[in-house]
């Protein structure tokens, strides 16, 4: 197995690492809709200070890219996702956005609706992504 960071992303917060490879595969932890320059939110932060679920999801799929670019991967390449959102009412637009983000390329996808995510977010996105053989040593 081989680690993989990138301050291109949200630096982890708890004993995991941005993403493993192994086997010809990149394991991307959840990436939350965090700035990587600025961190998570104040937690005195009001609700709009975290932007709407469109701005939230393109900003975890922004994380999860440059997580998968640092692995030698990219979104085209994503074999799986998970996508995890605090209400199921917001998923139509979490889609919406989802398709805009990957275009054509359409990975297979868990969506799990949870009660609360960290800092407030509504939305993040794990995956799993093809990599080149040699960064898979």
């Amino acid at each position: 197995m081989k680690p993989v960071s990138t301050p291109n992303a949200p630096r982890p917060a708890g004993h995991y690492e941005q993403a493993q490879i192994h086997g010809g595969l990149v394991y991307v932890s959840g990436q939350l809709p965090i700035d990587p320059a600025t961190g998570p939110p104040a937690p005195d932060a009001a609700d709009g200070a975290i932007g709407s679920i469109e701005e939230q999801t393109r900003r975890a799929l922004a994380n999860v890219e440059a997580v998968l670019i640092a692995a030698g991967s990219s979104l085209d390449r994503v074999v799986r996702t998970t996508v995890y959102v605090s209400d199921v009412a917001l998923w139509p637009r979490v889609n919406e956005t989802y398709a805009q983000v990957f275009g054509d390329h359409r990975p297979a996808r868990t969506v799990a609706p949870t009660r609360e995510l960290h800092f407030g977010y509504q939305v993040e996105v794990d995956a799993i992504a093809v990599v080149d053989d040699a960064r898979s040593e």
